[in-house]
């Protein structure tokens, strides 16, 4: 049954998110929120491994919430079920579309999903920002058993120091020519002496 239910929901998730793999970042949101397969942190592991393993982004994250859920066949499944909507819009179009391409309708199709591939990744873009650059923890243990227990949120300075030190080095310095695997593994390390 679980992994019947990876398999649609991967499906659901692979349908509506135009604009490849951050588009996919409001959707598995909502789905670690709905089923309680992972929650906000792991969503951010999810993206750091996702985006610095080789592979589609969407792929990487179905694969690891299909494995961490049901295992290997889980990891399977999950990632069948977010390409299989691609597979088969493609082959249903691929006949129409060299038909159709002059038409201005089809034209405006495709200026519309641009626009709301730009939303889906800004809404990413605020949502992995949150996660990674604030600071959250529960409150105190002097909450009485079953009540809802409230976050505490605050600014992750040191996250946030790192991340204009990444931007300043990839934009305005000689190390800009660098290849971004490098800039990967100097925030894994001070994130390793951040941690520590």
């Amino acid at each position: 049954m679980t992994l019947l239910r990876l398999f649609f929901e991967f499906c659901r998730v692979g349908l509506f998110s135009v604009g490849g793999g951050l588009a996919t970042i409001p959707f598995l949101t909502d789905l670690g929120e709905r089923t309680g397969w992972f929650g906000a942190g792991d969503l951010a592991n999810m993206i750091a491994i996702s985006e610095s393993t080789p592979g589609p982004m969407g792929v990487n994250m179905a694969t690891y919430v299909g494995f961490h859920t049901a295992g290997a066949a889980g990891g399977v499944v999950a990632t069948l079920g977010l390409i299989f909507p691609s597979v088969v819009i493609i082959l249903i179009i691929a006949g129409f579309l060299q038909r159709f391409r002059q038409s201005k309708a089809v034209d405006g199709v495709f200026y519309g999903l641009r626009a709301a591939s730009v939303a889906l990744i800004t809404a990413a873009l605020l949502q992995v920002a949150k996660i990674a650059l604030m600071f959250h923890e529960t409150a105190g243990p002097e909450m009485a058993p079953g009540s809802v227990v409230p976050m505490y949120e605050a600014f992750y300075w040191p996250a946030i120091i790192l991340a204009v030190v990444i931007f300043a080095l990839v934009k305005f310095s000689p190390l800009k020519k660098l290849h971004p695997i490098c800039f990967i593994g100097l925030a894994a390390l001070a994130g390793v002496i951040f941690q520590m």
